[in-house]
C-alpha cells in the first residue's frame, strides 16, 4: 500500500493473459539481441534480458520479464484491441496503471524528483553503485531490469528500470515511467533511449 494504491511488490513473470491466451515469447537475437523480429512486433511479446533464464539467479529470477507495450495494453491482433478483446496482463482484480495513476503514486511520495530514491530497492545486489538517494520507504523495491531497445538489443540492467503504463503517447509511442542508478528521480516521459510500443520493459500491476 502507498497512499491508497495497492501495487505489486516484483516485477510481473506471466507467461499468458489472465484468460489463458499465451502471450508470444521472443528469443531471437542472441545474448546481445539485435533483432528486427522483436522490431516488427504490433502484437503483445515477452522476453528476458539478454535470454537469460538459465544462470543461478538468474536475469528472469532477479527482474522478471521484459514485455512490450502491446502486451502491456493486451493487443493480441493486428496491434489493434478488438471489441471483443478481454486480454489483461495482470491478475484478475489488477491491471497495467495508467500515466495518470503513475503520477499519483509519486505525488504521493513527494514528487519526481524525490520518489525515485523511495521507490528503489536498497543496496547494490540488483543495482549499480551508487544506486543515489535509495530507501525504498515506499515499499515498492523497484529493480532495474533494463529494456530490451526498438531494435532488440539489451541495455541498462542495472542501470534502469523502466516501467509501462497503459497510456498511449501519441503514434507508435507509449508512456512510461524511469529510475535511475545515479538518480533520485522518476522521469516521466514517452520518448527516451528511442523508447516506443516496441521496446521491452517491466510491468508492475495496480490494484483495481
Amino acid at each position: 500500500m502507498i497512499g491508497d494504491q495497492c501495487w505489486t511488490k516484483e516485477n510481473l513473470r506471466v507467461r499468458r493473459y489472465n484468460n489463458g491466451t499465451a502471450i508470444p515469447f521472443d528469443a531471437t537475437g542472441g545474448a546481445g539481441g539485435s533483432s528486427s523480429t522483436w522490431n516488427n512486433l504490433t502484437i503483445g511479446a515477452h522476453t528476458i534480458y539478454a535470454h537469460d533464464s538459465v544462470a543461478t539467479p538468474s536475469n528472469l529470477t532477479k527482474y522478471g520479464y521484459l514485455y512490450n507495450w502491446y502486451a502491456a495494453k493486451g493487443i493480441s491482433t493486428n496491434g489493434t484491441i478488438l471489441a471483443n478483446d478481454t486480454l489483461r496482463i495482470c491478475p484478475s482484480g489488477w491491471h497495467v496503471p495508467t500515466d495518470a495513476e503513475w503520477t499519483t503514486l509519486t505525488d504521493v511520495l513527494g514528487g519526481e524528483n524525490v520518489a525515485g530514491g523511495k521507490m528503489k530497492s536498497v543496496g547494490n545486489f540488483y543495482w549499480n553503485s551508487p544506486n543515489t538517494g535509495a530507501t525504498n520507504e515506499s515499499g515498492f523495491s523497484a529493480l532495474p531490469g533494463g529494456y530490451r531497445n526498438s531494435g532488440g538489443g539489451f541495455e541498462n540492467i542495472r542501470s534502469n528500470a523502466f516501467f509501462w503504463s497503459d497510456t498511449e503517447g501519441v503514434s507508435s509511442i507509449a508512456w512510461n515511467r524511469d529510475l535511475f542508478y545515479n538518480q533520485s528521480y522518476v522521469k516521466r516521459n514517452y520518448y527516451y533511449f528511442g523508447i516506443n510500443k516496441s521496446v521491452g520493459a517491466s510491468i508492475r500491476c495496480l490494484k483495481d
